[in-house]
């Protein structure tokens, strides 16, 4: 929710924002609809990014710990968090401190 209020603050910067699940595609779709995100949501039911990003059951839950990668236009994971629990998440203003 906080990433949708603040969405037009990323948009200003050039900045996309691009959230990944752990879940069908339907289920994906019904959450985007449900919060009305505008950005880009993705499903990853086999968790095949999240085990790429070493996100994938680190809470034992079996599904991605909540995280958040900052990619520049090459590529480069520039900043990351990747949380502790399942509310770590970091507010909208560290996220905009840590953009290139």
């Amino acid at each position: 929710m906080q990433l949708q209020q603040n969405y037009q603050a990323f948009k200003a910067r050039d900045i996309e924002v691009v959230a990944l699940a752990v879940a069908s595609l339907s289920a994906v779709q019904s959450v985007k609809q449900a919060t009305q995100a505008t950005y880009t949501v993705l499903a990853d039911p086999d968790h095949q990014v999240s085990s790429a990003f070493g996100v994938y059951n680190l809470l034992d839950d079996r599904i991605a710990a909540p995280s958040v990668f900052i990619i520049d236009t090459d590529g480069q994971i520039v900043w990351h968090h990747i949380g502790q629990s399942a509310g770590d998440r970091p507010n909208v203003q560290t996220i905009l401190d840590n953009l290139p």
